[in-house]
């Protein structure tokens, strides 16, 4: 896959990002407000006003994406102990999936995890680069392979109690982003179950990735269950999900090319014509689930927006 603008999970960098902290001097036991929080690890903030500093300083400015990382390591070996690492290296997964480097990309994730191995967006961004980036040809391919299913599984199990979000979030927008991580998860998983052609296992979780975003189906995941199916000669149910791909797409995406024809293959297989028709289904070799899937309208897909700013432990925050 390209990564094609992979990670509104780190493109909401709000979902990954600490909330603003603008509103007065907190009580040392007082929660601050605008502080990202999760389900059972609290708040994240600067425990000093030096390394409140140190990470204004870096996220203020602007750089590229080889002097932010260097900034961040510099940050992490002053204050090893720091929370706001975590945060600093999800921005540097993001500044390297703009610039389209997949391999800094999966080590800022890697990083990520070296802090909270249980972090749903990193280890989501792992699984997907480990499946993307692995080939037919490399020795070690089903090693790597099993460890991005571990990955997304693992992600799986820690939306609900290791996802960051900003305090004030609305319920519905988070419950969303849930259901959409679960669902990216979940297309890995059936991606790589396809490759290995294990085709009713890639059916079954194909399946259980659409029905957990239901809303917001991703059209390349759609297409890859129409994949499965043809592959067990289920052309009928084949049909109806590639023309649910069909519907999804434009024409003129390589997506959406795909899913025309495999919709006009299904159609001649399932009798629609007596031209004679392949006996076997085209390579799935197309972009896995991505975690901002371009079939859905940007105003649809789930999004957690907060200004990535921290204020200091029982520290005021410096005026803007």
């Amino acid at each position: 896959m390209k990564l094609r603008q992979t990670i509104a999970i780190i493109a909401v960098a709000g979902v990954l990002a600490i909330g603003a902290s603008s509103q007065g001097t907190p009580t040392p036991n007082q929660p601050q407000s605008g502080t990202a929080q999760t389900a059972n690890k609290g708040q994240v903030q600067a425990r000093t006003q030096e390394e409140y500093d140190a990470y204004q300083a870096i996220k203020n400015k602007a750089q590229t994406p080889e002097e932010f990382q260097k900034a961040v390591d510099d940050f992490a070996a002053k204050f090893p102990d720091s929370n706001l690492r975590i945060v600093l290296y999800r921005g540097v997964m993001k500044s390297f999936q703009q610039a389209d480097d997949p391999d800094k990309m999966m080590a800022a994730g890697l990083k990520v995890l070296t802090i909270d191995k249980d972090d749903p967006e990193a280890l989501i961004v792992v699984a997907e680069i480990q499946e993307e980036h692995t080939s037919q040809m490399d020795l070690d391919r089903e090693q790597r392979m099993d460890q991005a299913i571990s990955n997304a599984q693992h992600a799986m199990q820690t939306i609900d109690t290791d996802l960051s979000a900003p305090a004030g979030t609305p319920p519905d927008r988070l419950e969303a982003y849930k259901k959409y991580l679960r669902s990216t998860a979940m297309a890995i998983i059936g991606t790589i179950e396809y490759k290995r052609a294990h085709y009713g296992v890639a059916e079954t979780t194909l399946r259980k990735a659409v029905e957990a975003d239901a809303a917001n189906p991703d059209s390349v995941v759609v297409l890859r269950l129409a994949l499965a199916l043809d592959q067990q000669q289920k052309y009928q149910d084949a049909l109806v999900q590639a023309t649910k791909a069909v519907d999804l797409t434009k024409e003129d995406t390589d997506a959406g090319k795909a899913a025309r024809s495999e919709r006009d293959r299904l159609v001649i297989q399932t009798g629609g014509n007596n031209t004679p028709a392949s006996t076997s289904a085209p390579s799935a070799g197309m972009p896995a689930k991505s975690v901002t899937p371009s079939a859905v309208p940007a105003e649809s897909k789930p999004s957690l927006q907060v200004a990535p700013e921290v204020a200091p432990q029982n520290s005021p925050s410096p005026s803007h």
